[in-house]
């Protein structure tokens, strides 16, 4: 009977090579292939760090038949390192459909830890000292959008959200809409050169020159009441926005009904006469 080889999940450094654990470098000499999300940020990884071995890919769009096939091999006895571009595999990364499918078919999953941005904004933030809760990239648009950024300013811990160079003004500025006093640290370039961490409201960081670099960790204070949201109604460009994004009036007053205090009937009302004016 052939034991199975076994999947480690490599956490990769988010800038600073030098953050690079032992055991990650043991890791990756030690296994018979690297699966990664970009092969030739890998392959830039490795051979800094003098390592040779076969790297196949593997990103957020593997079908089930490349899964498969790497679970075979696993199977068969070969090792493989799951890495990101940066971080740890599977967070907001490729990699779950890949662990799923190793646990459930009998292939041992490993995780070699290493340096995160989600811990390292926690802790540099000063706002978390206990439970927080994560969610990762926020919906570009949309129902999904609007109930996150709901769920976001009236959670009761504080909240960590990641988002790209480019989305991140228009977050930010969402997100002052819904509660400017609220505290904040936006954290960007971490453990790079250019490191900024940046504090406030969200009022005074959307303020801030939109030009941002690399990806952004935001880290939000928890809500002490759900008074402290703004009830301020929303504006005829965000309803449209939703229209546009394919939502229909009733599911937008579901999502958007809690900032009308409670006026729904109102909402309802403005949404379908902004529906109607598209037709």
């Amino acid at each position: 009977m052939t034991i199975p080889g076994t999947l480690y999940l490599v956490a990769t450094p988010i800038g600073n090579l030098g953050d690079i654990t032992l055991r990650a470098l043991e890791t990756l000499r030690a296994v018979s292939l690297v699966l990664a999300e970009d092969t030739r940020r890998t392959r830039a990884l490795l051979t800094h760090f003098e390592i040779k071995k076969p790297l196949v890919n593997h990103d957020a769009h593997a079908s089930p038949a490349s899964i498969d096939g790497l679970i075979e091999r696993l199977r068969g006895g070969e090792s493989a390192a799951l890495v990101t571009d940066a971080g740890t595999p599977s967070v907001s990364d490729p990699g779950t459909a890949l662990v799923a499918a190793a646990a459930e078919r009998g292939v041992p999953v490993v995780p070699i830890p290493g340096v995160s941005a989600v811990t390292a904004a926690v802790a540099a933030s000063g706002l978390v000292d206990s439970a927080f809760s994560f969610f990762g990239f926020p919906a570009r648009s949309g129902k999904k959008r609007a109930d996150v950024l709901s769920r976001v300013v009236r959670s009761r811990e504080p909240v960590v959200l990641f988002e790209s160079p480019h989305r991140v003004a228009r977050l930010l500025a969402d997100l002052a809409e819904l509660a400017p006093e609220r505290r904040a640290v936006i954290c960007r370039e971490l453990t790079k050169l250019h490191e900024e961490i940046a504090r406030g409201t969200l009022a005074e960081l959307a303020a801030r020159d939109p030009t941002v670099r690399g990806e952004v960790t935001l880290v939000i204070d928890a809500s002490e009441s759900d008074d402290e949201v703004s009830d301020e109604p929303p504006s005829d460009a965000e309803l449209l926005e939703l229209l546009r994004a394919g939502e229909s009036p009733r599911a937008i007053v579901d999502a958007l009904g809690t900032r009308s205090g409670g006026a729904r009937r109102e909402l309802y009302r403005r949404v379908t006469e902004l529906s109607r004016s598209r037709e």
